[in-house]
């Protein structure tokens, strides 16, 4: 998930217009008194079907977890599957061959080794990966010079998959989270992860490993300049996993700023989901409970993927691939510029939640306030009273610590007593994103809202990493 301000054309301003229930021209000076005034766009009844495949106070395991293993790996998927989040949350980003990857920098130094690795040149054995897909060696030259003119180091983009696989995506871990550090993060290879590997994680399976402890896949296919993200194929091996207890999230999937990204990519996210036998939209798993034999079974509904973006172009590109059918989420950051609307105006909330509407969105997904994070807040009272009005789930990010639980989520109503709460009943939220889901579930649990039949106990944190191998 990307912290970046929308900006907006002056197009997108002027559909952004929101009409009042008084006088446009009326000053507007307090925002609990005024979000009760302002006109809000409703969610359609068709609209409305979609947005209920997602189940009640969703706990989406934001990158697996930050806190409590390296991010959007394996160890974090694996560890967030079995405390029994609903979701698994990751970022998309495509590389030069064209696999889908669950990772969120674009630029790989934070959460890889790449600089000891590659450091700032395109890989040595570039030439060598053209040759076995089938360039001659003046051909290999010639593609690897070019490479080297558009090559824009560290960042996803302008890497083979293959490439991306040679680094270590666990150590840097336990370099920065010290006590969360163990040393398997070190010694049992993370990889960066493609969307297939966060899908399979989230169905109970694992990597194949062969004896040294290396992932087991093939890239087959002819290297063709014209199609370099259509020419090959990788196949990965995966195991069902010896400590999966059943739980079956779904995943929460991001499409990052568009220029990212190829033009069709969020086509390609169609595709692979189709692929992998994840897209609703031509393989309903209508009737299956959120929940089955006390354990989550989310992922086995047609509540299995839930879309999101920051991206105002991402969600007209989706709008136009998915047609709304999947439950989409328009996420919302704080603008800096002069072009943005304002998030601290009723008006200009509104017209966020209006453009979310206008674009097939069905949920909001607003940042929260407090440590550790401290991001701005777009998810007060009266910000999620506008949501509400709308008929659009609310999905806030990013739960951190037990004090922003109760602050949303009903122990204590802001120290207000509002004209809303009778519509609110003191609860900011109807989901939301945690780097702690076992926080998260523990207080959802606690206070009433995780009701049976979702499960209704969480496994011990670091019981877990050990019981997973870490």
């Amino acid at each position: 998930m990307l912290k970046n301000p929308i900006k907006l054309s002056a197009t997108l301003l002027g559909m952004a217009l929101v009409a009042f229930t008084s006088c446009e021209d009326q000053d507007f000076t307090d925002v609990n008194n005024d979000a009760t005034r302002v006109e809000v766009n409703t969610i359609s009844a068709e609209m409305a079907k979609v947005r209920d495949y997602v189940p009640d106070y969703a706990v989406m395991a934001h990158r697996g977890s930050t806190f409590w293993a390296p991010e959007e790996t394996e160890s974090a998927w694996r560890w967030a599957r079995e405390m029994g989040a609903d979701y698994l949350e990751s970022d998309l980003q495509c590389t030069k061959d064209g696999v889908i990857l669950a990772n969120h920098d674009d630029n790989l130094k934070r959460t890889t080794n790449i600089e000891n690795v590659y450091s700032e040149l395109v890989p040595a054995t570039r030439k060598a990966f053209y040759m076995r897909h089938g360039m001659s060696e003046a051909e290999a030259e010639k593609l690897v010079a070019a490479d080297k003119a558009s090559f824009r180091p560290y960042y996803a983009m302008s890497y083979m998959y293959e490439e991306l696989l040679a680094l270590d995506a666990g150590s840097w871990f336990n370099e920065t989270s010290i006590e969360q550090a163990r040393e398997s993060f070190s010694e049992q290879h993370q990889y960066i992860s493609a969307l297939e590997d966060q899908i399979r994680y989230a169905e109970g399976k694992m990597l194949a490993r062969d004896a040294d402890g290396e992932r087991i896949y093939t890239v087959t296919g002819t290297w063709n300049p014209d199609k370099p993200r259509d020419c090959l194929t990788y196949k990965f091996e995966y195991v069902d996993d010896p400590q999966d207890t059943g739980n079956r999230p779904g995943v929460y999937i991001e499409f990052k700023e568009s220029w990212l990204n190829p033009s069709d990519f969020e086509k390609r996210v169609y595709s692979k989901l189709d692929e992998l036998g994840w897209n609703i939209i031509t393989k309903p798993c209508d009737g299956e409970p959120f929940y089955k034999n006390n354990k989550v079974n989310v992922g086995n509904t047609n509540g299995k993927v839930i879309l999101q973006t920051f991206s105002l172009e991402s969600l007209r590109r989706t709008a136009e691939e998915f047609q709304g059918k999947i439950p989409m989420c328009f996420l919302l950051w704080e603008g800096n510029g002069a072009t943005d609307l304002k998030y601290d105006t009723p008006q200009g909330y509104a017209s966020f939640i209006n453009l979310g509407l206008e674009y097939k969105a069905h949920i909001i997904g607003p940042c929260i306030a407090g440590a550790p994070n401290d991001y701005p807040e777009m998810n007060a009272p009266w910000q999620a009273y506008l949501i509400k009005k709308s008929g659009m789930l609310n999905h806030p990010y990013s739960f951190d610590s037990y004090a922003q639980m109760g602050k949303y989520f009903g122990q204590y109503n802001w120290g207000n007593t509002l004209q809303y709460d009778e519509v609110l009943h003191g609860i900011y939220g109807d989901g939301l994103f945690t780097n702690r889901s076992e926080m998260s579930l523990k207080y959802l649990i606690d206070n009433g809202l995780r009701k049976a039949p979702a499960p209704q106990t969480v496994p011990d944190a670091v019981e877990t990493l050990k019981r997973l191998g870490y």
